[in-house]
Parts: C-alpha cells; sequence; structure tokens
C-alpha cells in the first residue's frame, strides 16, 4: 500500500477501497461473481477419454495374434456373453476383443448392455490374468471405456472392483497394458471428487508417480507421457472437497517437472493440474506458489498453442484471487508485459480471461494498479470496453470498477482518459450487475475528482457522451439496485457544497498536474 497518507487514513480507505472492503474482500466477491464464468469453461480440458475406432474391424490392440481377427466384427453382445462364458481362455479372449469393439464404437456404444448382462466382474478378473497379456489389455481397454461414460457406469467399474487391480497393472511389465491401467485410472478419477479420491485411497498416487521418476522424462513414450500427465491431472481436479493435501504435495513436485516439457498436451495438461489446485482456498494456492512455478506459467502464456495459453492463465488468473503477496510474485514474474497481447488476442476466451484476470489484480494495493498503469495496460482495458463481446466487457467493466475503488485519486483521475464514454455506453446492458459496476465506478471518480476540483470539468466530459440522459434513464430500470444507484448519483452534491479548496493541484501550462506513485509528475486533461 501507498505510503501517502491521506491515501491510506481510515477514512480514505472507506471511501476508495470498496466501500471498505480490502482487496482481498474484493476479490472473493470478484471470484463468486465469475461462477458463470468458470462454470462456462468447466469442460475445456475432458474429463474422460473412450478409445474410438471409426472401424469395427480396426483393431486398437497392438497384439498382432488378434489384430487381424475378424471372426468378431460382427458380434452382438449376446454373443460376447456366451464366448466369455465359455471355459476355453482362447473363446474367452475372442469374445474380450469382440467387447472391447462394440464400446470402441464411435456412435452407440452399448455400455448399458454390457454392464446389464454381467460382464465387468469377468473383465476385472482377467485383470489378473498375467498368463494370458492379450486378454488383460482388451479387458483393460472394455473397463476403460465403460469408466468413460456416466457416473453411473463408471460407479459399475468402480463397484466391480477394478481400481485396485488397474493399480496393480501399473506396474506390468507390458508397456501397453500398463498405460491402459493410467488410462482407466483417469477416467475413473476424473468422473469426480468421490472416486478421485478413491483411487488415491487405494494408493495410486505412488505407482503413478514411479514411471515418471526418470531421469528424462523425453525417454517415456509420448503417448505413455500424455496419458499420466492427464491422469495426474483428474487426481488434481475438482472441489467440495478438494484432494487431499498429502496427495497435492506428492504431486506437485512432478508437475513442475512436466511444465518444463516440450510437448503441448503434456504441457497442457500440467497448466490444468495448476489451475485446479490453485482454485480453492488461499492456503492451496501458496502450495503451488511455493513451488517456485509461477516465472514457468507466465512464460507458457506466451506460447502459440491456446490449449497451453488457456489453462496457464486459468492459473495464473486464479492465483491474483489470492493475497495480495500472491499477486506480487505473479506482478514480479513479468505477466503484465504478456497481458496486452492476451487482452488484444483474436479468440474470445483468452480475451475474456485475461480481463478477468486483470479485474483481480486491480482489486489488489495501490502499488500494483501503479504497476498496471505503468505497464500501459489502460489503452488496452479501453479497447476492450468499446471493441471486445459482452462477456468479456463485464469483466474490464469489473476491472476499471476496482481501480477506482482502490486507488489513489490520481490513479482513479488517470483512468477517466478514454473510458468514460466507454463505460457510459455500457450502462445501457441489460445485466444489471454491469449497470451497478458502471455506476460504482463513475460514483468513484466523482468522488475523486472533488478533492482536486476536477468535477465540473468531469460533469462536461459526461454530459458530452450522453452520461446524464443515460444515468437518468437507469431510473426507469426495472431493478430496484440499479434505480436507487442511479438516483443517488444523479443526486450527489454539487462540487461547490463539497470542494476542498486547500486541495486544488498546481496548475501549469500543460494542465492540472498529480503526482503518480512512481514520483513522475503527469499532466492529466479531460
Amino acid at each position: 500500500m501507498s505510503t501517502n497518507e491521506n491515501a491510506t487514513s481510515p477514512a480514505a480507505r472507506h471511501r476508495f477501497k470498496n466501500k471498505g472492503e480490502d482487496s482481498t474482500e474484493m476479490r472473493r466477491c470478484q471470484r463468486e461473481g465469475n461462477v458463470e464464468l468458470r462454470k462456462a469453461k468447466k469442460d475445456d480440458q475432458r474429463l474422460k477419454r473412450r478409445n474410438i475406432s471409426s472401424f469395427p474391424d480396426d483393431a486398437t490392440s497392438p497384439l498382432q495374434e488378434n489384430r487381424n481377427n475378424q471372426g468378431t466384427v460382427n458380434w452382438s453382445v449376446e454373443d460376447t456373453v456366451k464366448g466369455i462364458n465359455n471355459n476355453n481362455l482362447e473363446s474367452q479372449l475372442q469374445a474380450t476383443q469382440a467387447a472391447r469393439k462394440l464400446l470402441s464404437r464411435e456412435k452407440q456404444s452399448p455400455i448399458g448392455n454390457i454392464i446389464r448382462a454381467g460382464l465387468i466382474p469377468k473383465f476385472v478378473s482377467y485383470l489378473g490374468r498375467t498368463d494370458c497379456s492379450p486378454i488383460q489389455f482388451e479387458s483393460a481397454q472394455a473397463l476403460t471405456d465403460i469408466a468413460s461414460g456416466t457416473s453411473e457406469q463408471t460407479e459399475a467399474v468402480v463397484d466391480g472392483g477394478a481400481v485396485p487391480a488397474f493399480i496393480s497393472l501399473l506396474a506390468s511389465p507390458c508397456a501397453h497394458i500398463s498405460e491402459q491401467a493410467v488410462w482407466a485410472l483417469g477416467n475413473v478419477a476424473g468422473d469426480g471428487s468421490v472416486f478421485r479420491d478413491l483411487v488415491i485411497k487405494y494408493g495410486a498416487g505412488d505407482p503413478l508417480l514411479a514411471l515418471l521418476a526418470v531421469p528424462d522424462m523425453s525417454s517415456l513414450a509420448c503417448g505413455y507421457l500424455r496419458n499420466l500427465t492427464w491422469t495426474l491431472s483428474n487426481l488434481c481436479r475438482n472441489k467440495n472437497p478438494a484432494p487431499p493435501l498429502d496427495a497435492v504435495e506428492q504431486i506437485l513436485p512432478t508437475l513442475v517437472r512436466l511444465l518444463h516439457h516440450d510437448d503441448p498436451e503434456v504441457l497442457a495438461d500440467s497448466c490444468w493440474a495448476i489451475s485446479h489446485l490453485t482454485d480453492g482456498p488461499n492456503e492451496r494456492t501458496e502450495m503451488v506458489v511455493k513451488t517456485g512455478v509461477v516465472p514457468q506459467l507466465v512464460k507458457l502464456l506466451g506460447a502459440t498453442e491456446l490449449p497451453i495459453v488457456t489453462p496457464a492463465l486459468r492459473a495464473i488468473g486464479n492465483i491474483v484471487t489470492g493475497t495480495d503477496e500472491q499477486t506480487q510474485v505473479v506482478i514480479d514474474a513479468g505477466a503484465l508485459a504478456v497481458f496486452p497481447s492476451l487482452l488484444m488476442n483474436p479468440k474470445a476466451n483468452p480475451q475474456r480471461e485475461a480481463a478477468w484476470t486483470m479485474s483481480n489484480i486491480t482489486a489488489g494495493r495501490q502499488d500494483q494498479l501503479q504497476q498496471a498503469v505503468n505497464g500501459g495496460l489502460v489503452p488496452f482495458l479501453t479497447v476492450v470496453l468499446s471493441k471486445a463481446d459482452f462477456e468479456t466487457q463485464r469483466e474490464a467493466v469489473w476491472a476499471v470498477t476496482n481501480s477506482t475503488s482502490g486507488g489513489t485519486v490520481e490513479q482513479v483521475l488517470y483512468l477517466v482518459r478514454g473510458i468514460i464514454e466507454s463505460l457510459m455506453n455500457l450502462s445501457a446492458a441489460e445485466d444489471t450487475n454491469i449497470i451497478l459496476a458502471v455506476l460504482d465506478a463513475l460514483s468513484n471518480v466523482l468522488q475523486a475528482a472533488e478533492k482536486p476540483g476536477e468535477t465540473e470539468k468531469l460533469s462536461v466530459v459526461i454530459e458530452a457522451c450522453g452520461g446524464l440522459d443515460k444515468t437518468e434513464a437507469l431510473q426507469n430500470h426495472g431493478n430496484e439496485s440499479g434505480y436507487k444507484a442511479s438516483l443517488k448519483l444523479i443526486e450527489k452534491p454539487s462540487v461547490e457544497e463539497e470542494e476542498d479548496p486547500n486541495a486544488v493541484p498546481e496548475t501549469t501550462s500543460e494542465g492540472r498536474t498529480f503526482q503518480v506513485q512512481d514520483g513522475t509528475p503527469g499532466p492529466f486533461n479531460f
């Protein structure tokens, strides 16, 4: 916080710090206010994955002895039941492969019929057939596809005892079987916090991490490494409750290593894992920050691949909803230098997430707001306010409102340049929350202008962009809160009633001059 006495006095804090709320509380409100944004993004990463074959006779098994077996192409569920109930191992293998092919259909996969036929216990029992690796693999694939279905279908796999069996297969000498076990556990863990914790409780963490405990992760097959990373990410996913703290501590060092890999999918899923772990209480976010991973996340904000940028930005955005100290770590890592390109991104999603992240940075300390100003971000927010899609504009409004709530008088008045007209245009939106945020920002600006004696000039600017008419029109708004806020703004006492003659800033040939926080004087003109 600035050492300026006026800015930090109790009265000034109440006036300029979001009606008395500190920056942590402002961020908390922002987090709650962005539930819709979070929900809209929740499917950016796949929760579950299914083996899909476009052609029923195109086996995905690497086992040559069964790849060209055309006898299972047209099998029905009833045929597979008969084959599996046969005591002959070869018949059981053929029937299991047929079931796997049925389940790998892109459309009309008969998962429900397979479950009702009672085949899950049979498949689970085949996972333990170390004397026949082909049937282990085929049954593992079949169970993986069943677990990729609905929660009820995943539950059927869990109830069949598959989780401990898959954990045992992680140590299989056959890499393709071990990888299939990784995939299956990822599907189970991705279903939700209950099954995620069950996978952790059964002890999947140690053997999964052991598979990654190699000097050079690039020595692992690319597909294998991707599956391992994705499954670890699912072990970090979901809240209410969040993953056990001991599991998080166990996984974090490996995630940090994965974030330095060069494969795009590995990087993307590693970033998603970090974003999950930072989407919660500040104490959990601190566990991530302490690993020193923030600079790498900031570096990944500049990646050319959007699937990497999206989760990296989400993670950074989550971190800055935390404490001022956590936000400063992000700023110190150079994040602000990346935000101009993010705010101008041609894709709506990263632009929106960037504006949301900025809204939480501007809810921080005054020196942090000044760093955003010094970084030249205000003009980019102005462009977003005037030209972006509505959802992104909404996030930008919060960035401005938070700035006017917590900034110094000088910072608030600096923000006026170029922003008032865009704000007033958004006051015509149908969204009540946006209207209230705009009115709150405008009220904050007018309050800040009172002390330097700029209210009259500001009023001229507001009137010139139709602000008075738009504000008066809000009195007819159907929402009571919008009506009251607009009425309060219109009825504000005039500058002549409250102006402090001792607070008039120095007048120069360039206009009124205010002292910005870095000590460099800058002219301010309406």
